[in-house]
């Protein structure tokens, strides 16, 4: 009932906030990553280079889906924009639903762009079925596919040092971030400008300041001070003896 409970609040909340944020302009702070991913997309475009969106390894049935979810809302972004390029962006998953749902969003974007006639199915591919062998994989695209800008969200674990390895190896911009403590250490000391914590979520909002997304980090926001208070008032409160 809580789960439930929090779950109505939530959607009903988010709702309130999007009809507020379409009567008023969106303010985002400077994220100096995601001003480097506009650049890039841009540049990209320019110099007939290739975009390769990493979407990690993770689950869509466990804690690692939210990762999945923030990554491939953000691919269907860069896929729109990319989408009449000569070099498309390229996405690259190491779980068959992720990579299933990677082709379905390049597609929907493609669609959504007019140009569904230029939409490839290997423009959404899996590298690989464990983490290293993901990485592998995706290792091959980072060095053969005239990649410019390697963006790396989602779960990822130790092994994403291979892939920034080869990033820098290319000379290609590295933006990352993950849910992996382990994953995001690494990505934190190799990436040009790292994302931290939930600015992972907030990859889709920078790139489309539509007010769904914008109102979404407006409710994590709120979310996030609600918890909070709730765990400083039952420290109070046990502080306090009250139970």
């Amino acid at each position: 009932m809580t789960a439930l409970a929090i779950f109505i609040f939530t959607t009903i909340l988010l709702g309130a906030i999007t009809l507020w944020k379409r009567r008023s302009p969106a303010r985002l702070r400077e994220i100096p990553a995601f001003t480097k991913l506009v650049r890039a997309l841009g540049l990209s475009i320019e110099d007939g280079k290739r975009l390769h969106l990493a979407l990690g390894h993770g689950s869509l049935l466990d804690a690692r889906g939210g990762s999945a979810f923030a990554a491939l809302a953000l691919l269907r972004k860069i896929a729109g924009r990319t989408s009449s390029s000569d070099m498309p962006a390229v996405a690259s998953a190491g779980d068959p639903v992720i990579g299933l749902l990677a082709q379905d969003t390049i597609q929907s974007a493609y669609k959504e762009a007019g140009v569904d006639e230029l939409y490839e199915p290997t423009s959404g591919r899996i590298t690989g079925l464990t983490p290293f062998s993901y990485a592998a994989g995706a290792m091959h695209i980072v060095e053969n596919e005239h990649v410019s800008t390697n963006i790396m969200i989602g779960h990822f674990g130790p092994e994403v040092g291979l892939l920034t390895d080869k990033s820098d190896r290319a000379n290609a911009t590295l933006i990352g971030a993950s849910d992996n403590l382990a994953g995001q250490s690494i990505l934190f000391a190799s990436a040009q400008e790292p994302l931290i914590g939930e600015e992972l979520f907030a990859a889709a909002a920078y790139l489309d300041s539509a007010p769904s997304h914008t109102a979404s980090l407006t409710v994590q926001d709120i979310l996030r001070w609600l918890v909070i208070l709730a765990l400083l008032g039952g420290a109070a409160a046990k502080f306090a003896r009250l139970f």
